[in-house]
């Protein structure tokens, strides 16, 4: 793989690794989880391999973050593992690791306001929305060191490098305005396109081609209509995550009506259905005339990758890095993909398709 990607920009952070969620809780039970340390291990390694030039990530304050979050959700993030600890649950009850376990649902408040619990462990599900997305001692300088991975990128490419790729971990996709899940904490993505959008970019296209609708990053940018997001997914209407968004029929609303566009695909789909698709939503960008436009990578959707509902091949995602290359420049930001094995070849595939469709 030397010099398929040779000085391609990879923004990096070790802290990246401090995050350990040790499992997590699906249909109530504890059992091992997929976003582990190593996936970015041995992204680093594909990386170096190929060529690229690794960069460390430069600190950031919390402006860029609440530029797209709400602060009380950047705040429980920052602090509920302290919390968490002093309350006793690790020491106490054996509980190393946040998970929620009441969520304020409509359903539960019926139209009553809702509240800020006092307990620690009824807080956590005001703020995550399922219970696989847990935090423990380092999530939160981890969750930080992605989001500042995103913004060194997006300033490379503000500062005129073509591309850029951002390995962040844990990914950002899911989580939108108030609240997380789905393995994901700060929306990484949608960090990057607001601070190519403060850079000068008149209007920015976020392009999502993770296995699972971004069901965070189109909340955030849903009424607006300088951020155009476009996703090509596994459909949720099959049963599949986010279960609930992801749906063709959302466009947009307000003023963002039109600038949001979601191509759902049958379990199965491969290449040339995958491609046909996310060549409707590169048409939408070359017909907004966007700025830059930032990719989120998630290569899930690979037939290897435990999580993969769809048979998307290496050369797919070279196709797709052309496709999406060709609108550049283009903020990569790391999102899904699971199998250690075929990580890194496919994410450089994607890279190297990048790097040739933007010249």
């Amino acid at each position: 793989m030397k010099g398929m990607i040779a000085g391609l920009p990879v923004v990096w952070s070790a802290d990246c690794l401090r995050h350990d969620p040790a499992g997590e809780v699906w249909l109530g039970v504890w059992e091992p989880g997929t976003e582990v340390r190593q996936r970015a291990s041995v992204l680093l390694d594909a990386l170096t391999a190929a060529g690229a030039a690794v960069t460390d990530a430069r600190p950031h304050g919390d402006a860029p973050l609440l530029a797209v979050h709400d602060a009380e959700l950047v705040e429980h993030l920052a602090t509920v593992w302290s919390r968490w600890e002093a309350s006793g649950y690790p020491a106490s009850y054996g509980r190393t690791r946040v998970v929620p376990y009441v969520f304020p649902t409509p359903g539960m408040l019926a139209g009553l306001p809702p509240r800020s619990p006092t307990a620690v462990h009824a807080r956590a599900g005001r703020f995550c929305y399922d219970t696989m997305t847990l935090i423990g001692p380092g999530s939160w300088e981890a969750i930080k060191a992605a989001a500042d991975a995103a913004l060194t990128a997006a300033g490379l490419v503000a500062s005129g490098a073509p591309v850029a790729y951002a390995l962040c971990r844990p990914p950002g996709h899911h989580a939108g305005p108030a609240g997380y899940g789905g393995s994901c904490y700060l929306n990484n993505a949608a960090i990057a396109a607001q601070a190519l959008r403060d850079a000068g970019a008149g209007r920015v296209a976020i392009v999502d081609i993770d296995a699972h609708h971004g069901n965070g990053t189109q909340a955030i940018f849903y009424q607006r209509p300088d951020v155009y997001y476009g996703s090509v997914h596994v459909d949720p209407g099959a049963g599949w995550f986010p279960h609930y968004a992801g749906f063709a029929d959302e466009r947009g609303a307000g003023d963002g009506t039109g600038a949001n566009r979601n191509m759902p695909l049958a379990q199965g789909t491969g290449d040339a259905g995958w491609l046909a698709a996310l060549e409707v939503i590169c048409a939408d960008v070359a017909e907004r005339g966007c700025d830059a436009v930032v990719v989120s990578l998630g290569v899930d959707a690979a037939a290897a990758d435990p999580e993969s509902p769809l048979e998307i091949s290496a050369d797919g995602y070279r196709r797709a890095g052309e496709l999406i290359g060709a609108l550049g420049p283009v903020v990569a930001v790391q999102e899904g993909g699971y199998n250690l094995l075929s990580l890194g070849t496919l994410v450089v595939a994607a890279l190297a398709g990048l790097a040739a469709g933007v010249q």
